[in-house]
């Protein structure tokens, strides 16, 4: 078997340790390592001719992209999980005691027990390459960084930074990890090799000095008292963030707080400790779980064998907010060039407006350079007719929802465009066979529903109807992970997955305001549940218009559960539409007070009700989840998603579904279905046929089964 770690020594006596696994396309850390890198180890001791070391990746883009996850989930105890952080810190330790200067040549992504690697190292130089990227993202999979990060970060960026990226999973840039403390040298990827040998040959960098911090940063860091207020409001923060569902941003603290106060020896007990606890939780379980299913449908086209046409050029129908959005990600992300075509010049100038703000930022922050911030502006172009669209591959309709005037954009594309350009919606509530029933090439329309705001949300929905062909599936998929997002691939039909699952959770939410309970009551219900923000600030967020919308369509394809309350019409009628117009469930704009969410009170009397609800946060909370779950298992039994994973994916990533618990179907599992179907059946009881348990879901509860 080839060697992982392989040491050459050159002319000038300095070795270099290349890491390159195999058939691998990214270095991952491994237990089975252990012994290779100590051997590796003894000969440098051994060797006496040798002046320094520089550790490097043999991968073209990636230095070490973490540990290896999957043998966390061999272990059966949380000893075991602590007997390999234990190991890591050992490896680690030897690289850091070794008498000559060991120095890591970063390139690509840095991360977890990657960056911990680098950081035993006694210097670190980075390529300015937009790949590398340098990290801690273990809170992420519910873990903390268990092979010495907890106590070597804060040693060279300082607690407050350490404590940010650690509690956030936050990854840097080269330049910004140079500006941290966290890289000594920034070079062009063409000279790292010979950086990283003359810092190697300059011997080991001097570690003594403080790391330098403003006055204020000083008192905090540097006095007893000062880093007593850090830990403190880090507390505070992180369990108003987490609401205390995640178990490790607090553990993670704690192993910094031990190493800080008891030594590094006791540190790095108090994290191998924790890091096993931590390996042993449902949330741990869970996260990695979401981890190895993403990373599972990295690989898959969607559409089997078929494999997917070069999208050179794309182009967005709509220079609205979405509009603007999804031109953003094509460009930035995926590199593409898009033409944005919109009726007037001022639809245009908006989009274009919309994506530099966004670029602007990111420049600001020192993310991307002034060159790039151009280089991608450049690929934006405008037209309020269709020049410029004979030779698009790919167009992405974002215009509002009106079945004539998509019909006949498909129509206007098929004229305008080639045989092969792929037709895609964004609509959130049409089905897409409806869109494309007047299309001489129904085979190339599909759907691609994107979430709001587009730069941010991760998920995309590939909606196919029963004419669009594999070729076109597999080209969409391809497109939309280009533009950094995860995408699932469902079946026609009205709301699709996500809106479908989210408007009776919705719907459930205004039901309860109708019977007494309060806007915040309902908001921090859900919150506190696990979701990003509350049903009814969603509804501001979203536009209540826009769900008045999408309403009947859903009510209309798939029966009455669909009905949503008539009291609402009276908020329209009432000119509410929600953030974008400052009036709707909230105070916005010179009503809102500075820093403070307040509850534009006069909604009750508008709906007709008086907030005195009796009901618990909890039973709040239920009422509106079981509908989402029984919604879930109706589309799993439909056939409109594929899997229980790809059910998971796209309520985490679509609608925030807590992460902690796996999505829905992982949730249902750990309820038992049996448990879902009598909460269900109480409420059907109660409030009628809408909460009636779907047929799979009273299958499985019948034969104890789960869905994984």
């Amino acid at each position: 078997m080839q060697p992982t770690f392989s040491l050459s020594l050159r002319d000038d006596g300095v070795g270099v340790i290349t890491m390159d696994i195999f058939g691998e396309s990214m270095n991952v850390l491994k237990a089975e390592f252990a012994d290779e890198i100590a051997a590796v180890l003894d000969e440098v001791r051994t060797n006496k001719s040798i002046k320094g070391l520089v550790i490097i990746s043999g991968k073209p883009d990636s230095f070490i992209a973490g540990a290896d996850i999957s043998m966390l989930d061999k272990c059966k105890t949380a000893a075991e999980a602590t007997a390999i952080a234990s190991m890591g810190q050992r490896m680690f330790n030897e690289l850091e005691k070794l008498h000559i200067p060991l120095i890591a040549a970063i390139h690509g992504p840095c991360l977890g027990g990657g960056l911990e690697l680098a950081m035993a190292c006694h210097g670190r130089v980075a390529t300015d390459d937009n790949k590398t990227v340098l990290g801690l993202p273990e809170v992420q999979l519910g873990l903390l960084p268990g092979s010495g990060g907890t106590q070597r970060l804060p040693k060279l960026v300082g607690l407050q930074k350490a404590l940010d990226m650690m509690l956030t999973g936050k990854q840097l840039r080269a330049v910004q990890a140079k500006k941290a403390g966290l890289v000594d040298v920034v070079v062009p990827r063409s000279i790292l090799l010979e950086a990283a040998v003359k810092m190697a040959l300059a011997g080991k960098p001097d570690r003594s000095k403080p790391v330098k911090l403003p006055l204020v940063g000083q008192l905090l860091e540097f006095t007893s008292i000062g880093r007593g207020i850090l830990f403190s409001q880090a507390e505070k923060q992180t369990l108003a963030k987490t609401q205390g569902h995640y178990p490790a941003p607090l553990k993670i603290i704690d192993a910094i707080k031990a190493g800080v106060h008891s030594g590094m020896q006791k540190g790095l007990e108090v994290e191998a400790t924790h890091f096993g606890e931590l390996c042993m939780t449902p949330v741990s379980a869970n996260l990695r779980n979401l981890f190895f299913a993403t990373t599972q449908m990295k690989k898959e086209s969607g559409a089997g064998d078929a494999k997917p046409r070069k999208v050179k050029k794309a182009a967005v129908l709509g220079g609205g907010l979405m509009g603007g959005g999804i031109a953003n990600v094509t460009a930035g992300k995926a590199g593409v060039p898009v033409r944005i075509k919109d009726i007037n010049q001022t639809g245009i100038g908006n989009a274009l407006k919309y994506s530099f703000s966004l670029l602007n930022k990111k420049y600001k922050k020192r993310f991307i350079s002034k060159t790039e911030l151009q280089k991608q502006m450049a690929l934006l172009t405008g037209t309020t007719d269709y020049s410029g669209f004979h030779d698009v591959d790919l167009v992405i309709e974002a215009v509002f929802e009106d079945l004539a005037l998509k019909q006949q954009m498909v129509a206007d594309i098929e004229q305008h465009c080639s045989e092969h350009t792929v037709f895609a919606s964004n609509t959130s509530s049409l089905p897409i066979g409806q869109i494309a029933a007047k299309a001489a090439r129904p085979e190339n329309v599909i759907g691609l529903h994107y979430f709001s705001p587009v730069d941010k949300m991760p998920l995309v929905e590939v909606i196919a109807h029963d004419k669009t062909s594999a070729e076109t599936i597999a080209t969409t998929v391809a497109f939309a992970r280009k533009q950094g997002k995860t995408p699932i691939v469902v079946k026609d039909g009205a709301g699709f997955y996500v809106n479908r699952i989210l408007a009776l959770y919705m719907n459930e939410a205004a039901n309860l305001l109708l019977e007494g309970e309060s806007v915040e009551k309902l908001d921090k219900a859900l919150t506190r549940f696990g979701f990003p923000v509350g049903p009814i600030t969603l509804l501001d967020e979203v536009g209540i218009d826009v769900g008045a919308k999408i309403s009947p369509i859903l009510q209309k394809e798939l029966g009455e559960r669909f009905q949503a309350p008539a009291a609402f019409d009276k908020l329209i009628a009432d000119g509410r539409k929600g953030k974008k117009v400052e009036k709707g469930f909230y105070l916005y704009g010179k009503n809102a007070k500075k820093g403070r969410k307040e509850v534009d009170t006069s909604v009750y009397s508008l709906l007709g009700v008086q907030p005195n609800g009796r009901l618990s946060t909890e039973q709040i909370s239920k009422r509106c989840m079981v509908q989402m779950l029984n919604e879930a298992v109706r589309c799993l039994e439909e056939g409109i998603i594929a899997s229980a994973r790809d059910g998971d994916i796209g309520a985490i990533f679509g609608i925030g579904f807590p992460p902690f618990l796996g999505g829905p179907f992982r949730y249902i599992d750990s309820l038992g279905a049996g448990n879902l179907v009598a909460d269900l059946r109480r409420y059907e009881t109660q409030f009628g046929s809408r909460f009636a348990p779907a047929k799979m879901l009273l299958e499985l509860a019948e034969q104890e089964k789960t869905f994984y």
